[in-house]
């Protein structure tokens, strides 16, 4: 760029402020002098050479301004034209000649005089001048081609001129700018330098206006796709008036929903209200979606029909022993339940928690307390559920907000007394959006739950006449206060007569359908049943035995397809294992040989029962207790105990006080990749720490249970059924348990108690005496119990026990 020659020049001018507008020079100006001051600055003008100073104000509002109050850079016009209105003001039409800058505003005559010092720039005209000329005009091109206020053909016309003063000032004027922006063009005197600058006003406005047109085109294309929606929706609403249903034909729809549905008065007025708030809102808006699915889902929700319940007794313990083998005391309940409901009007939902190992029934018996009922039947898994709004559902704020599980399943129901079923209440969890188990404290409480409020719905619901069933495997991870609200019903697991019956009854005859057999194709003995429950199954349920008869079936399927339909096979005992292959476990435990050290226990796991053998060997050392065998931490305080058991009894076993100091004693229980914990196994770990110092073999074909206390008494245990049908399970028919279970034992199936030989102890004194096959050593002198004890440097085969494989 050139360095301009610069010439200053002061002139004496009548001055006039403006209001709203900065007047460029060359540019032509039409406004309205309406102020006495302003007047008479004019007529000042006018009766001299027509110049005149206008600098524009500050502040707009001000009627009288000062000279703090106006710029301090304005412009020098000539008036070409004025006007004398009616009103008095004066219309003029001004044309800029160049700009100046007050120096001093003096007060003359009732109007202002400004002395303004003009800044006259000579700037050469160079390839960098020519360069910003042209990319000015360039960008004010592109800027007229957006700018839809402009008229393209005069702008481009009138941009087209040599001088960068001019074309400059000419560009300024037309730029839709504020104010403030406008006035910051004019007080740059130099043309170079407002030249740079007029190029960067341009690249951002051309952004903004590139911006706009975005913005604009998306929100036409919106505005035509609610427009064709209207125009769609206005269409139908006519083709219904000329049908005859009239335009508030959904409404009246709702309406009468809303009055058959058989709500409470305060659920109904609010359904009345949220269609009045519905039907003055625009059909297309967000908010009119929600506020109609909030009304579908309170007309989805039962509030009055109910299933015709089925009273008669007989009818239902038909149902149940048609549908289930055994489970007596269930279904006991269950016939008194229907009973109550005989001789109550309206008795309350009751809430039944089945408690028992996988595969029992649980699930399947919740179905048939339905059908023997003639109730809905609904089942909601809680197994991994871990919000709170599973169970009550989000409220409307959020958007795709739904009910929870509880109300979306009565609506599945479609009545208000289904047999509502919550499988695997004890699999629940809980994290930073809740807990829904105490969500479901209100659900499951029978004082509380005909005031259900789910947050979508946010009324009161009545769940009161629900027949809440709830199933889970364990009972402690339930949360207590839960616990409370339900009545626990244990479903132990099946004996072998049991699941004998169950498999004629009902798992073969499912098989073979499933199959596509006939009675003519195959046929099961029971032996063949019972040697499958032996040898390939080892579980408290039937699901195990139910898919190995399913594999029987699918291979003689086979066989039938390949052979013809008259293909006939006999399932045997002994051929059995040509279908399904080598045995999967051993026939029985109590024929093997009996061993020192070597105890079987008996455990309860959430499957059922279990058999727990106990191992423990003597090895010279400095009296330490080795506990392995992933054994918990109440387990192995029960060794402990039973180890100070031992050593305050040693008199008795035959070992000297002090037998410990150069021993070590080493406890382990086969399985060692399973968890155990629990104090049942304390009497087993004494038994095994008492035959491996004393050397006397443990009886194999006897199972025990029982915690011990370092007095040697022998504790209750839970779970006593399903450890008498493990035991029974394995072959062992023997099993001494704590005197105070003897009660329990009511619980056992008749053919279970018949078939084994219970002794029922209250200290380990009598544990030895039945589980040891000899005597008790008598103690004659320390140097023979010594060496009685001391591990010898061979062992004769069988005396020190192997871990199981």
């Amino acid at each position: 760029m050139s360095n301009p020659k610069e010439k200053f020049e002061s002139k004496k001018l009548p001055m006039m402020p403006i209001r709203d507008v900065v007047i460029f020079p060359y540019m032509m100006t039409p406004f309205v002098v309406g102020r006495e001051s302003s007047v008479h600055a004019l007529e000042e003008a006018l009766a001299g050479d027509k110049k005149i100073f206008l600098a524009t104000q500050l502040d707009a509002s001000i009627d009288e301004p000062k000279p703090t109050d106006i710029y301090q850079v304005g412009t020098i016009v000539n008036i070409v034209q004025s006007l004398k209105l009616p009103d008095g003001n004066i219309k003029v039409l001004v044309e800029g000649i160049e700009r100046g800058k007050i120096l001093q505003i003096t007060d003359t005559e009732g109007f202002m005089q400004a002395t303004v010092r003009v800044a006259r720039y000579a700037t050469e005209t160079n390839a960098q001048i020519e360069a910003g000329m042209q990319r000015v005009t360039a960008l004010f091109e592109q800027y007229v081609k957006l700018c839809q206020s402009l008229n393209y053909e005069t702008m481009i016309a009138a941009v087209r001129m040599e001088d960068p003063a001019k074309l400059t000032d000419t560009i300024a004027a037309n730029l839709q700018l504020s104010i403030e922006e406008k006035q910051a063009l004019l007080e740059i005197f130099d043309p170079a330098e407002r030249l740079n600058r007029i190029g960067d006003v341009l690249d951002v406005e051309i952004e903004k206006l590139n911006m706009d047109r975005t913005i604009q085109s998306r929100v036409k294309r919106q505005m035509e796709k609610a427009q064709k929606e209207y125009y769609l929706n206005e269409k139908i609403k006519a083709i219904q008036k000329e049908l005859g249903r009239g335009e508030k034909s959904e409404f009246d729809e709702l309406k009468k929903k809303i009055d058959a549905a058989g709500m409470p008065k305060e659920v109904r007025d609010k359904a009345i209200q949220e269609l009045k708030k519905l039907e003055a809102m625009p059909p297309m808006s967000a908010e009119s979606t929600v506020s109609r699915n909030y009304l579908d889902w309170l007309l989805a929700v039962p509030w009055k029909k109910r299933s015709k319940e089925i009273r008669n007794i007989g009818r239902a313990e038909k149902v149940l022993n048609e549908d289930h083998y055994g489970l007596e005391k269930i279904k006991e309940r269950i016939l008194e339940f229907l009973a109550v409901r005989q001789l109550v009007k309206n008795p309350k939902g009751s809430i039944l928690c089945f408690v028992g190992p996988p595969g029992v029934g649980k699930t399947s018996l919740g179905m048939s307390i339905a059908k023997a009922t003639g109730r809905k039947f609904v089942r909601m898994s809680l197994g991994g559920v871990r919000d709170e709004a599973e169970i009550r559902g989000h409220r409307r704020t959020y958007i795709g907000a739904l009910p929870g599980q509880i109300i979306q399943m009565m609506k599945k129901a479609g009545t208000k007394n289904p047999v509502f079923m919550l499988d695997e209440v004890d699999k629940m969890s809980m994290d930073f959006r809740g807990d829904p188990s105490a969500a479901l404290l209100e659900v499951l409480d029978p004082e509380q739950n005909f005031m259900f409020v789910d947050h979508y719905l946010d009324v009161e619901y009545d769940l009161s006449q629900v027949f809440f069933i709830a199933t889970a495997n364990v009972i402690h991870t339930v949360p207590p206060a839960l616990q409370d609200r339900m009545e626990v019903l244990r479903l132990h697991g099946y004996t072998e007569q049991e699941k004998t019956e169950i498999a004629k009854q009902f798992l073969v005859i499912k098989q073979m359908a499933q199959a596509g057999l006939t009675d003519k194709n195959i046929q099961f003995t029971d032996d063949a049943i019972r040697q499958i429950i032996r040898s390939f199954t080892r579980e408290a349920g039937v699901r195990n035995l139910e898919r190995e008869i399913g594999n029987v079936c699918r291979k003689v399927a086979r066989k039938v397809v390949k052979e013809g339909p008259n293909y006939t096979a006999a399932i045997t005992a002994e051929n059995v294992g040509d279908f399904l292959g080598v045995l999967k476990f051993r026939d029985t435990l109590a024929h093997e040989k009996s061993e020192v050290g070597l105890v079987t226990g008996l455990a309860w796991t959430e499957v059922g029962g279990s058999i727990l053998s106990t191992e423990a060997t003597v090895v010279d050392g400095k009296g330490k207790l080795t506990l392995t065998g992933k054994l918990g931490d109440v387990m192995q305080e029960s060794a402990q105990a039973a180890m100070s058991y031992v050593r305050s009894r040693a008199a008795r076993l035959g070992l000297p006080r002090d037998f410990y100091r150069n021993l070590d004693i080493h406890v382990h229980v086969p399985e060692g990749a399973i968890p155990k914990d629990g104090p049942s196994a304390g009497i087993t770990i004494a038994t095994a720490i008492s035959s491996a110092l004393s050397r006397i073999p443990v009886r194999r074909d006897i199972a025990m249970t029982g915690e011990i206390t370092l007095r040697g008494k022998v504790l209750p245990i839970g779970g006593l059924k399903e450890k008498l049908l493990a035991a029974h399970r394995a072959g062992l028919f023997e099993a001494i348990l704590p005197a105070e279970n003897e009660k329990d034992v009511a619980e056992v199936p008749e053919n279970l108690r018949s078939a084994m030989k219970l002794h029922f102890v209250d200290n380990m004194d009598q544990v030895l005496s039945i589980a040891f096959e000899g005597p008790l050593p008598q103690m004659t002198s320390e140097s023979e119990t010594i060496a009685s004890i001391t591990p010898p440097t061979t062992p004769p085969p069988g005396d020190i026990p192997t871990a199981r494989q």
